[in-house]
């Protein structure tokens, strides 16, 4: 069944990898609380979209929406509004979004992490002052969160994805685990990998595109697409273009 899984007819290297026709997909990376930028990305992709004509247009969020820079409530509340308007638009989740959602919960191990790894950024764009924060010890803070984020965030992100795949590629948070059917893959690693994903140069089932791994520019290394330029200190926010066999970059960079 592997040997039928990994055959060399079901694993089209990047440069044969197509999108079904008629439809245009754009999957955004990285974002950890830039709403700035995600705004200005947006028009650069509705402008993008109108200029290429009619398609079945669809916008894909990579994860990591939250943490590290000062908007991560403003980021949901854009992405909210988007796919109330747009409808067509997915949201994959992040291990930034797996520990937000832990956080949420009020445990205060998961809040402890949370605030190491950027979470200090998002709980302060909700409704706290530095004061109030200062003055919470990592119990108290916990016990604060359930309360601080609202509910409609929580439930937005709880219904995010871990997989999407469309035509010849797979959308992932940060990659997949080698030699790994795609259906079979795990959610944590789906969200947390890395050197082990990166290390591998054999095609997978599908040409990956995905964020997590920080990098100056976008890299194509045949089996895959990484698109996390890191936005929250570089300015510069980033987002795949896909119709038929034909792919383009878009970011906010000068």
């Amino acid at each position: 069944m592997l040997k039928r899984l990994f055959s060399k007819k079901s694993r089209r290297p990047l440069d044969e990898a197509r999108i079904p026709e008629g439809r245009r997909v754009y999957a955004i990376g990285d974002i950890h609380g830039r709403n700035d930028l995600l705004n200005i990305l947006l028009e650069k992709i509705v402008q993008d979209d109108a200029d290429r004509g009619d398609a079945k247009s669809e916008i894909i969020f990579l994860g990591d929406l939250v943490d590290r820079g000062p908007d991560s409530a403003g980021v949901i509340e854009t992405a909210m509004q988007l796919k109330q308007d747009l409808g067509d638009v997915r949201f994959l989740m992040g291990n930034h979004e797996e520990v937000y959602l832990k956080a949420a919960e009020g445990n205060e191990k998961a809040a402890r992490f949370f605030n190491r790894i950027g979470g200090k950024e998002t709980i302060l764009s909700y409704d706290i002052s530095i004061k109030e924060y200062m003055e919470l010890d990592n119990e108290e803070l916990a016990a604060r969160l359930p309360d601080l984020f609202p509910a409609s965030h929580v439930a937005f992100i709880n219904d995010f994805e871990d997989m999407i795949i469309i035509g010849d590629y797979a959308f992932v948070h940060a990659g997949v685990r080698p030699d790994v059917p795609l259906s079979e893959q795990d959610p944590k690693d789906l969200r947390w990998i890395r050197e082990e994903f990166l290390a591998v140069r054999k095609a997978h089932e599908k040409v990956i595109i995905y964020g997590h791994t920080i990098n100056d520019d976008v890299v194509e290394a045949g089996n895959r697409i990484g698109i996390d330029t890191g936005a929250y200190y570089t300015e510069k926010l980033t987002a795949i273009g896909l119709e038929g066999d034909q792919r383009w970059y878009i970011d906010t960079g000068a």
